[in-house]
């Protein structure tokens, strides 16, 4: 989320400052290209390391101010949520064992951080999205409390001026309204950062946008929400709606989204991709700036383009243009933000090999993307990635062509050729892109996943199933064994799982009636499926009464024919909330002498526990 504005007032007076500021910065970049200042001698790597805290039940631990605080790193900062870190490594020339050193600098600074997350209990997990984040832990007193993130969260609620809505589908579907931009939290990443020369952006951005599907498609890792089996790469739809402010309208209006892809190619320098997403999207932040751009050129000073940065970090292209200063010199970068986090180290620094080689081998017939290939046809394969991972089927100019096929055929190459044309160690090479190769045939982080949490839930409640899920993901990062060669958990040793939480044990796949529905009908539905008891809602959706088999039978008299289920349900229903003790339910199913509870959050129905639960 980049940096933190501590003295920022907000104020309309500032936001006029900014804007200038803003205009001036883009000028400044421009004359700053014209006058050969933006260094091009010389490419750097670097990277941002997203992670998750989780507790000793592997569900999330908001406590990463301790955390921090403890660890007193400057590479070390907050992220959205209060259990999320964010480590931003050192940036290293791409030669030689540049992979090697930053992978060991990535394996020092987890280290650190495990040591001091193990004085608060908490374990880091490295995932796309921590699959036993819950409802319950996307409220905002979980937001890490920053001016800036609750400033975000206020200024796209106002301009949504609605509820944000959640709407994904994949083998299953997910559905919410959410009031709060805290869903973005769900998502973490290990963001690749790549030094361009200024007078090949254009061509390389270009060239990044083209790559991103097939890239994505074998880098998987993030298929569960909320229990949820979405996409293979969930993350990039969540995302986007999760900060998206497109206000919803009967009519038809072409709207770009804050989150995503791009709309085009891009035609000519890396200023103009800025000007496109300036005249596009609104100014979210703003903060003092005492020095102008254009006044530090002209005094001979680097000037660092402070509300352009800014203004950048709230727009979330996939592939960021970004401009920065080193060691007193300019320069520019694209971000790959896509590549989820984990699920090993040794993936992940897989990941940034196989990506940085294919910008760096580009081969000559690809300067042109323009020219060869649709920009919807990319677009495109990167939202089928986003899906379907690994079994993708992609278009590539003018063919079909899997994941395995493509990446084997086509893109293992230039990214061989682009790593020894930078002169990076042939060890590392065949190390890093070995690992590549065997993903195409054994599989992702995603895929295992998936196969696992289906086995799980064969055996035991979708809670337990997710939280076995996500130890067997913990310790098969510790062992940094590679994710296509991680075993299925069936044959690893179970613990015995403490349960606190209704939540954990409930039943979640409900049959429901609605209160106008005909007593014979309910229960026809109730002796069909072998039910006791059966929740009633009304026209909202909401919760109004309980139809169980004790309170039907009092009623023998009544014509079921003609009776409604609300002449027969019980209308003073007992709830619980998903985070209610299961002990406090225990009692109050016992005082009350019934059989089971309704879990509702707020009027809503979302699970129901019984004395069998129990």
């Amino acid at each position: 989320m980049g940096e933190h504005i501590k003295k920022s007032s907000f104020s309309e007076e500032e936001r006029k400052v900014f804007v200038q500021n803003l205009i001036d910065d883009i000028q400044a970049l421009e004359n700053m290209i014209d006058e050969g200042l933006i260094e091009d001698d010389i490419v750097r790597i670097g990277a941002e390391q997203e992670m998750c805290l989780v507790k000793d039940d592997y569900r999330p631990s908001p406590n990463s101010l301790d955390i921090l605080k403890d660890v007193d790193d400057g590479h070390f900062t907050t992220e959205f949520a209060k259990y999320n870190i964010e480590a931003n490594l050192d940036p290293y020339t791409l030669k030689k064992d540049c992979f090697t050193d930053m992978e060991q600098q990535l394996r020092k600074l987890l280290d650190k951080v495990k040591k001091s997350a193990d004085k608060y209990n908490t374990k880091i997990v490295l995932t796309g999205i921590l699959p036993t984040i819950s409802k319950g832990e996307l409220g905002m007193d979980f937001m890490t409390p920053i001016p800036r993130y609750y400033r975000i969260n206020e200024i796209l609620k106002t301009w949504r001026g609605d509820d944000f809505t959640l709407r994904i589908k994949g083998a299953d579907e997910l559905c919410l309204h959410h009031d709060s931009v805290l869903f973005e939290a769900c998502n973490t990443s290990f963001q690749l950062h790549l030094q361009i020369p200024p007078d090949d952006f254009v061509k390389s951005y270009n060239w990044a946008q083209a790559i991103s599907g097939p890239v994505l498609g074998i880098c998987c890792n993030s298929p569960l929400l909320l229990g949820k089996e979405l996409w293979r790469e969930t993350r990039i739809a969540l995302f986007q709606q999760s900060l998206d402010t497109r206000i919803w309208t009967k009519a038809v209006k072409e709207q770009v989204a804050r989150v995503g892809f791009g709309e085009s190619w891009q035609r000519d320098s890396v200023a103009e991709i800025f000007k496109k997403d300036i005249s596009t999207h609104r100014i979210l932040l703003t903060k003092p700036i005492k020095n102008n751009s254009l006044d530090l050129l002209r005094n001979g000073e680097i000037p660092k383009l402070e509300a352009l940065s800014l203004f950048n970090s709230t727009v979330y292209r996939w592939n960021r243009p970004c401009y920065g200063v080193g060691n007193g010199k300019p320069h520019l970068r694209i971000e790959n933000r896509y590549i989820p986090s984990g699920p090993t180290v040794i993936d992940e620094m897989a990941n940034f090999a196989f990506w940085v080689g294919l910008m760096a081998g580009r081969p000559e017939k690809y300067d042109d993307m323009p020219s060869i290939m649709d920009f919807k046809m990319a677009k495109l394969n990167f939202i089928r990635a986003a899906m379907s991972g690994r079994h993708t089927v992609f278009s590539w100019l003018d063919k079909t062509m899997t994941v395995k096929k493509i990446i084997k055929e086509e893109l293992l190459p230039i990214a061989y050729n682009g790593l020894r044309k930078c002169n990076v160690d042939e060890d590392d090479i065949n190390r890093l892109l070995g690992i590549i190769e065997a993903r195409t045939k054994n599989g992702t982080g995603a895929e295992w996943q998936i196969k696992n949490f289906r086995e799980l839930k064969k055996q035991m409640k979708q809670d337990s199933a997710i939280v076995q899920l996500t130890k067997a993901m913990y310790n098969n990062q510790e062992s940094e064994v590679p994710v296509h060669q991680w075993k299925p958990i069936g044959g690893m040793a179970k613990t015995k799982e403490s349960f606190q939480w209704v939540r954990q044990i409930m039943s979640t796949k409900l049959m429901k009636l609605y209160e106008d529905d005909y007593a014979n009908l309910a229960i026809a539905i109730m002796q069909w499926n072998n039910i006791h008891h059966i929740p009633v809602e009304n026209g909202k959706g909401e919760l109004v009464g309980l139809l169980t088999w004790s309170h039907i039978e009092r009623f023998k008299k009544l014509d079921k024919k003609q009776a409604r289920v609300s002449d027969i349900m019980v209308k003073n229903v007992i709830t619980v909330e998903p985070r209610t003790e299961i002990e406090i339910a225990r009692k109050m199913m016992k005082e009350h002498q019934i059989g089971c509870l309704p879990v509702c959050v707020d009027t809503h129905i979302v699970g129901i526990i019984s004395k069998v639960d129990l």
